[in-house]
């Protein structure tokens, strides 16, 4: 009896054994094999086969690796297998007759050898993930958040061998979506989502549409099964072109290796240049196949575009301002950032600031010119100005029903985005970013005498704050909102970064929370719970020095409280304060103005304080008005990840 070796790789048909893979029985002589025989590892030919001479050996024999047909795991006869104890350097050969698969129990002859190309990411210089991942953080991307699984280890992995790549795993894909989407409304940077096929993609699903509503950029990048499983009934399977194409302003899935710079950069170049999500799908064989970086196409990545209106069109704007007698500036996102600009603007043509939402802080709230915040969280100070106002100059604003900004009476809009343009009949467009078009407007304007406006502002100022002072019930049991807010605004420290949640918590720190010079982070447009503990996270990755504030409410938190231990394993010390009222009250205070009974908004709670020293943190429960601060500013004194329980009255005014 001989033994037969395939040329091509490696294999040894022995004729005294036989092949069970191929049902070949023991004794059975190579020369016996039909014709069309092939060898069961690498299908090449009988002719590609040499016999092993026992008088003349082939050398040293070189360890092997054998794969299981059954559930894919690999025996490496070069470093046994220390979980049944089988040393370095055992033959599979060797491997007693009732040797079974220690992954899923398979007998011996469901074992094979396994080509040495068909490994060849392992001996590769680079990979396709590796050239991927590279080229990311080759942009000044360093920042992954996401959770491993089957059909993204080579891109996992690519980040593991990658120095300048930060790998933040969560519990729940939702939750690095959250982040990435809070990461670039804080610092405008882009920030990467990593997970998996299947689930691990559906479960990205509402953080993303949390970026692309309010236009921040994310990038997404999902393993997917191998090519030759992909379509109907695959494991962890779907279409992610198709289910990823209503979020995304950019969509691809790389199956040729070679296209794999060219199609991250198109990528990163959508997602910056259109503000939204883009996605990319990596197969798993696709992920380690071997890759010179030399030989694929790359382009070049472009910024915002710098966008400046005509001066006509600025003149004309500002001889609308100069005839006006009651200008009023509403500033929105797109201003964020550009604070002295409008301020310079406001003084120079005596007008009030007011701002949306989102774009609260973006000059400190007790700024001599700014009103505050206009819309359902704001005061009515700022609804009888704009009311009042002639013209409405608008500086990067949404214009969302929770804002309502009167768009009958003429309007100044500045804006990057030519389809917001003309919100009203009677509408001056700029189109521009209002870094570059506010100077220009407030060059062209004419100075007024600002005494009187300021005289006004000032006593609108003071009305509101003795309302929201005589709001604040320092003996109420449970605690005010208004108190709460309060006392936050005062201990909070100036440059803090804060991220606020959906429902009630956020309608009361967007009317009662007065910002000095923090910077803060909230779900705009898709509105969602569940986003402030995550942004948080984000937040003091982004700015480790600064003091991170999560406000949340009990419903938003049970939505993401799975990764308040994510905090603690990776030593984010991020204050999370919980206005737990026991009730969904957003919702409740909305059933009572549809005039609906509350229904299904009442919530069982868990001991969130005992929930934080379960994970490993500190929690504080505050029951009394007179221990609030104390707790908050030990809580941030501690410096490890805390959650402040504080019993809320879940009316809004009793």
């Amino acid at each position: 009896m001989a033994k037969w070796k395939c040329s091509v790789c490696g294999y040894v048909y022995d004729e005294e054994k036989g092949e069970p893979a191929t049902g070949t029985p023991p004794e059975t002589s190579f020369s016996s094999l039909p014709d069309n025989w092939h060898c069961p590892v690498c299908g090449a030919e009988k002719s590609a086969f040499s016999m092993v001479s026992e008088e003349t050996p082939s050398g040293p024999a070189v360890p092997v690796i054998w794969k299981c047909r059954v559930c894919g795991y690999e025996y490496d006869e070069e470093k046994g297998e220390p979980a049944t104890g089988t040393p370095p350097g055992t033959s599979f050969s060797s491997l007693p007759d009732d040797w079974r698969c220690p992954v899923c129990g398979a007998e011996k002859s469901a074992f094979s050898m396994v080509r040495q190309d068909d490994r060849a990411h392992e001996s590769a210089e680079t990979t396709v993930s590796d050239v991927l991942i590279a080229e990311i953080a080759a942009r000044g991307i360093n920042l992954v958040f996401g959770l491993p699984g089957t059909s993204s280890l080579g891109l996992v992995d690519a980040v593991r061998k990658n120095p300048a790549m930060r790998y933040i795993v969560v519990r729940h894909e939702e939750n690095a979506a959250m982040a990435a989407s809070a990461y670039h409304k804080l610092t405008g940077k882009i920030a990467v989502c990593l997970t998996i096929a299947g689930p691990g993609a559906t479960n990205l699903t509402t953080g993303l549409y949390d970026a692309r509503e309010d236009g921040a950029s994310v990038l997404s990048i999902n393993g997917q099964v191998e090519t030759q499983y992909t379509g109907p009934y695959g494991i962890q399977e779907i279409d992610q072109d198709a289910f990823f194409r209503p979020i995304t302003v950019y969509n691809n899935t790389i199956y040729d290796r070679k296209m794999t710079r060219l199609l991250v950069n198109r990528a990163l170049k959508y997602a910056i240049l259109y503000h939204g999500v883009a996605q990319l799908s990596v197969p798993n064989d696709i992920q380690k196949q071997s890759l010179d970086a030399r030989f694929c196409r790359r382009e070049a990545l472009l910024e915002s575009p710098h966008i400046l209106p005509d001066d006509a069109e600025i003149r004309k704007a500002a001889a609308a301002i100069d005839v006006a007698e009651r200008p009023v500036i509403i500033a929105g996102w797109g201003a964020y950032g550009d604070g002295e600009a409008v301020a310079s603007l406001a003084r120079r043509i005596g007008a009030p600031i007011l701002t949306t939402y989102r774009a609260k802080g973006f000059l400190p709230e007790d700024h001599e010119w700014v009103i505050g915040v206009l819309g359902h969280s704001g005061s009515p100070q700022a609804r009888k100005l704009a009311t009042d106002a002639d013209l409405l100059i608008t500086l990067g604003v949404g214009f969302s029903k929770f804002t309502n900004v009167p768009t009958d009476k003429p309007l100044v809009q500045v804006d990057t985005n030519p389809v917001k343009l003309g919100k009203g009949p009677d509408t001056i467009p700029l189109w521009g970013n209002c870094a570059l078009t506010i100077p220009k407007l407030t060059a062209m304007v004419r100075v007024r005498n600002p005494e009187h406006p300021l005289k006004e502002i000032a006593g609108m100022k003071r009305e509101w704050l003795d309302q929201l002072d005589r709001e604040a019930d320092t003996d109420a049991i449970p605690l005010r909102p208004p108190f709460i807010m309060k006392v936050l605004s005062e201990v909070i420290p100036e440059d803090a970064v804060i991220t606020v949640d959906v429902g009630e918590n956020q309608w009361w720190f967007g009317r009662n929370f007065r910002m000095k010079r923090q910077r803060f982070a909230m779900s705009g447009y898709l509105a969602t719970m569940g986003f402030g503990f995550p942004a948080a996270i984000a937040a003091k990755l982004a700015y480790p020095e600064k003091q991170v504030i999560c406000i949340t409410g009990d419903g938003g938190f049970s939505q993401a409280m799975c990764d308040f231990v994510t905090a603690v394993r990776y030593n984010l010390p991020i204050v999370v304060i919980v206005l737990n009222n026991h009730q969904l009250g957003m919702i409740q205070v909305e059933q009572l103005m549809e005039h609906y009974p509350n229904y299904g908004t009442e919530l069982l709670n868990p001991d969130f304080a005992a929930y934080a020293e379960a994970c490993g943190g500190v929690g504080i429960r505050v029951g009394k008005p007179d221990d609030l601060r104390g707790a908050v500013e030990h809580a941030m004194d501690l410096q490890v990840p805390v959650i402040l329980d504080v019993d809320t009255d879940p009316r809004r005014f009793p």
